[in-house]
């Protein structure tokens, strides 16, 4: 949307708008999530609101100039607060054929279309499936656009640079940033200091990198093809500081905070496996803080690894995939066995199998609910935005600790890459996780491992503390004594404590918060990283008169008390979902109400537009009546 218009000193005209998505793109080589990333660190430095969404080829290393190997940046900047990455793009950046076939149908009609001319060569052409050249046959018409040779310019700028041919064709992403750069108002600073400290020790490839960005940056400023520049001002946020966060970033630094508001030891054992590896090297950068980590030879061993720590009184985790999650199981059964307190990340992909391993899904609940043989209860969260990963992470290690159990939190790709600003919390304002181990006070008193408090929870005993010493293991425990005991009698009614004790998580689940009115014609459902498009999408729908409400679930399970009298007072509820309709085949179990779902398995986050047509689609023609 136009505010105003005016002029710069170059004589063009500055049109200043209320948000932009852009998309950079192109192969897997040309620099295009750090093109994105530096662009999403300077407009929140501006103050503008954002929220990224990074786009990466399933393939090492796909062959150069194919679609395979075509990587993408998404993000989408604005004055106002924003819960998505957009829906249609606004500005296409596409460094090479491929990478125009492949984002081309998301640009908006008329939208800016700046193309790297100098990649459109027959051989390029042909590795993309295209029979002739877009540039030449009119198929471009109905955008904006703007064939501008970066490579042999970038080439030129940096002829006397003595990196190399190859390292001089790598500084062509920033030639394109500091284009784009110019074109919405972006200062060149934040990103010339991260180059400086990116490459300190290299100053001939930091002179080349920032050469190439001033180059790409006055380009714009002094080109007859732009003549108009674009301006986002910053958005009216609440007071604090902000940084820029990604979910798997917030996952770490939530667990180092759990870790010292329960004055506990941090354990982390994983395998690494897409998306979730950036949580173990996140981690690893904190071991001034006293956190452990351990890169285990397989899937199983990191499970056992992180059930011998939580023995040993750490707060431990492990963090996983799809893939991953399936191998746990069998160690996660033992985890709630021994009820040890510890906690399973699930980032999710795309499936089954190796599946969709860079894409989204949310296609894991029912595995994590039920995927584990034998009466195995866990508790199940969700995040629903990349900054409040920290406040799960949190969250969990506190259900993990306060009811000694092992807890699944379940985050997804989308998540896990895309970011957002988020306002650091002061330590001093967050509640502290009270953890008591017991001691033994009198000579001659026995001590029973699986005497339970009134939530049902048995005491933590560390290893090693005068006159407790007790076993743990896989085999069914007596009530009380922790003995092995195979009685029936004694079997159910283990299994009952067990689910029982998941089922008392209910005491501490606080209300749940509708956006909208208490009841009413349509109820949308959600969880996890569908928050950001329902809570746009619910919103825009409110303000066209349509009677529509939403709640997003955190808790999966226990469900939350007071959810079934929710469903009760709206007439249709619709449950938007990235799988086949799996939280509704449960809630539809649980609550025994009929659902009707969204699903879609694309391995791309929901559009606002498609949640706005299924809203309309149920209740739309009530209004218009």
């Amino acid at each position: 949307m136009i505010a105003k218009t005016a002029e710069t000193s170059a004589n063009k005209t500055v049109r200043e708008l209320d948000a932009v998505t852009i998309r950079f793109c192109g192969d897997s080589g040309d620099g295009m999530q750090l093109a994105g990333t530096q662009f999403t660190n300077t407009s929140a430095l501006f103050g503008n609101d954002v929220s990224t969404l990074p786009d990466f080829p399933a393939e090492i290393r796909a062959p150069a100039g194919t679609l395979a190997g075509v990587s993408g940046f998404q993000l989408r900047f604005s004055s106002h607060e924003i819960y998505t990455p957009g829906d249609e793009v606004d500005v296409l950046i596409a460094m090479n054929p491929a990478a125009l076939k492949a984002n081309l149908e998301d640009l908006a009609d008329q939208g800016s279309l700046v193309i790297n001319e100098d990649e459109f060569t027959p051989s390029n052409l042909k590795k993309a499936g295209y029979e002739s050249n877009p540039l030449e046959d009119g198929s471009l018409e109905k955008y904006q656009a703007h064939m501008i040779k970066i490579t042999s310019m970038n080439k030129e700028a940096l002829k006397d640079s003595p990196i190399g041919a190859k390292a001089i064709d790598r500084c062509k992403n920033f030639f394109a940033l500091g284009l784009v750069y110019w074109l919405y108002g972006r200062p060149m600073e934040p990103t010339l200091n991260w180059i400086a400290q990116k490459f300190g020790k290299m100053p001939e490839v930091a002179d080349a990198n920032a050469t190439a960005l001033k180059t790409g940056y006055y380009f714009g400023e002094t080109t007859e093809s732009f003549a108009v520049q674009h301006i986002v001002p910053e958005a009216k946020i609440e007071p604090g500081r902000y940084r820029k966060i990604m979910g798997n970033e917030a996952l770490a630094l939530g667990f180092v905070t759990a870790a010292e508001l329960a004055g506990k030891k941090l354990f982390l054992g994983s395998y690494p496996i897409t998306p979730a590896s950036t949580i173990l090297e996140e981690l690893n950068r904190f071991k001034h803080h006293g956190v452990k980590t351990f890169q285990a030879e397989d899937e199983i061993a990191a499970m056992t690894s992180i059930i011998g720590a939580a023995f040993t009184g750490a707060l431990s985790l492990t963090s996983t995939s799809g893939p991953g999650l399936a191998l746990k199981g069998e160690a996660m059964g033992l985890a709630v066995m021994m009820e040890l307190p510890l906690v399973i990340i699930n980032v999710q992909r795309g499936g089954p199998s190796t599946g969709l391993p860079t894409k989204t899904e949310q296609s894991d609940l029912l595995m994590a609910l039920y995927g584990r043989h034998g009466e195995c209860p866990m508790p199940v969260i969700a995040a629903q935005s990349p900054g409040d990963c920290f406040y799960t992470a949190i969250e969990a290690s506190r259900i993990a600790l306060r009811f000694m159990t092992p807890v699944l939190l379940l985050s997804d790709g989308y998540l896990a890459n895309g970011s957002e600003p988020w306002k650091v919390p002061k330590f001093e304002d967050l509640e502290r996780i009270e953890v008591v181990h017991p001691t033994k006070k009198n000579a001659g008193d026995e001590f029973f491992p699986y005497q339970r408090d009134e939530n049902l929870v048995r005491p933590w005993a560390l290893p090693g503390t005068p006159g407790l010493e007790h076993r743990l293991g896989g085999l069914e425990k007596e009530d009380g004594s922790g003995n092995v005991c195979y009685t029936p009698a004694n079997h159910q009614r283990m299994t009952d404590i067990r689910a029982q004790k998941v089922a008392n998580i209910q005491k501490l689940i606080p209300p749940t918060q509708i956006l909208g009115s208490e009841s009413g014609d349509l109820l949308v459902v959600g969880w996890g990283g569908t928050y950001g498009s329902i809570t746009t999408a619910v919103r825009q729908c409110q303000k066209e008169g349509l009677s529509v409400s939403a709640i997003h679930l955190r808790y999966l399970n226990p469900l939350p008390p007071d959810l079934g009298e929710i469903l009760g007072r709206f007439d249709h509820i619709v449950i938007p979902e990235l799988n086949t309709g799996q939280l509704r085949f449960y809630l539809q179990g649980t609550y025994l109400r009929e659902l009707e779902g969204l699903n879609k398995v694309q391995g791309k986050p929901f559009l606002v537009s498609e949640i706005c047509k299924k809203i309309h689609s149920m209740i739309g023609e009530k209004v218009h009546a």
